[in-house]
């Protein structure tokens, strides 16, 4: 009897221990989003990135959440590897059970996601990943991207390089996809523009192995009166320093995608360029209501201003969320309907995403750069629409084999 007693007891002890434990279990409650990105890599862009779309996700679960329940996000480091991208989702999906993944910020990593997505019918919101590919010759029906691409960027840039007198252009780039269709899309909409233009040279570096004085030394050696600079980070660093050290930039009008960013363009502090016309972030001088209350909610949060990163956090988990909104459901399939056509104002202006090519028409920010107090920052700039940036729908018919 009295064993039967204390069996009794431990069981009830146990099932109490069992309620408790699934009581403090979240996933009934939440809705998983599984974020992959390179955080170990390219700190001064995942970082900032992650800051927004963690005061993004602080402020959709302190407003309610959606759809009754609390957002949240199980987040993995990629390692900058297409690979690991792909085994980290394959966790996420399987293990984790999540919704749907985002993030990303390689191209060539993005690209392996959005196959992963394709084959596994997962709903993959692209953060930064800057392709053409990703919506075009590899878009699917799961897969759609936030920020504006290259062929938008290198088409904003290509506007203001029209006007410039120069017919002789060189190009630097990365050796990969981001940077083959960055040149790839600039000298097509430049040609368009000013078919008396020729390219007399190319040069593609290996990604963060450049070596700047032999890469200035070719571009110098063809002679170009102007230069489509594709390169970013320490590789942007060096070729801006060896550039100026040799004099190189002083008779050429440089175009520079991406170099207008504070996370490129703060390092440099007072070797920053003068005059390049390029796309970037003006954090400090944007007067949008929106944005100026996403700043001071940053800067409260962070103590730290802005960067683009930050934007494309911010903005990609505002997208799920306003798409869960819409969908009401977690479903895959109804999930990618409601991202088909997905409309909401964002902290730099309204963003949409296109249900023929599931491209978004977020802008970008597009102006000169130039010094302030000792810092690279940027003049004369205004917002490109992304909307007026992309090919209507019978280019886009022929680019993208699915539609």
């Amino acid at each position: 009897m009295k064993t039967t007693k204390l069996v009794l007891a431990a069981l009830m002890i146990a099932s109490m221990l069992m309620l408790g434990a699934a009581s403090s279990v979240p996933a009934a409650d939440t809705i998983k989003i599984g974020e992959i990105q390179t955080y170990s890599k390219l700190t001064n862009f995942t970082f900032p990135y992650r800051n927004g779309w963690q005061l993004a996700l602080e402020e959709i679960n302190n407003s309610g959440g959606v759809m009754g329940k609390q957002i949240e996000v199980i987040s993995r480091d990629d390692a900058g590897k297409p690979g690991t991208a792909v085994t980290v989702a394959e966790e996420l999906i399987r293990k984790d059970k999540v919704a749907l993944l985002m993030g990303t910020f390689f191209s060539h990593v993005g690209l392996a996601v959005t196959d992963f997505a394709k084959r596994n019918k997962v709903l993959f919101v692209a953060a930064e990943p800057l392709s053409d590919a990703l919506v075009w010759a590899k878009g699917n029906r799961y897969t759609f991207r936030l920020r504006p691409s290259t062929y938008m960027q290198a088409a904003m840039l290509a506007e203001g390089a029209a006007k410039n007198p120069a017919k002789r252009w060189a190009t630097i780039a990365p050796n990969y996809a981001y940077g083959k269709d960055a040149v790839a899309s600039f000298k097509r909409v430049l040609k368009a523009k000013r078919p008396d233009v020729e390219f007399v040279a190319e040069q593609w570096p290996a990604l963060f192995k450049i070596n700047a004085g032999a890469e200035i030394q070719a571009l110098a050696d063809a002679k170009p009166e102007a230069i489509y600079n594709v390169t970013f980070g320490g590789d942007l660093a060096k070729f801006v320093r060896e550039g100026e050290l040799r004099g190189f930039f002083k008779d050429v009008f440089v175009v520079s995608l991406l170099t207008g960013e504070p996370e490129y363009l703060d390092p440099l502090k007072d070797e920053a360029p003068v005059g390049w016309l390029v796309t970037g972030y003006p954090w400090y001088d944007i007067q949008g209501q929106m944005h100026k209350k996403f700043v001071a909610a940053y800067q409260r949060k962070f103590n730290d201003y802005p960067r683009t990163g930050s934007v494309v956090g911010y903005n990609t988990m505002m997208s799920v969320y306003h798409m869960l909104k819409k969908a009401g459901s977690t479903d895959t399939e109804k999930m990618v309907d409601a991202m088909e056509g997905l409309s909401f104002d964002s902290i730099i202006g309204p963003v949409n995403y296109r249900k023929i090519d599931h491209q978004s028409t977020m802008g970008a920010y597009v102006g000169l750069t130039g010094l302030k107090d000792g810092k690279g920052v940027m003049v004369d700039w205004q917002y490109a629409d992304g909307k007026d940036y992309l090919p209507g729908d019978a280019e886009v018919m022929k680019l993208r084999p699915e539609k």
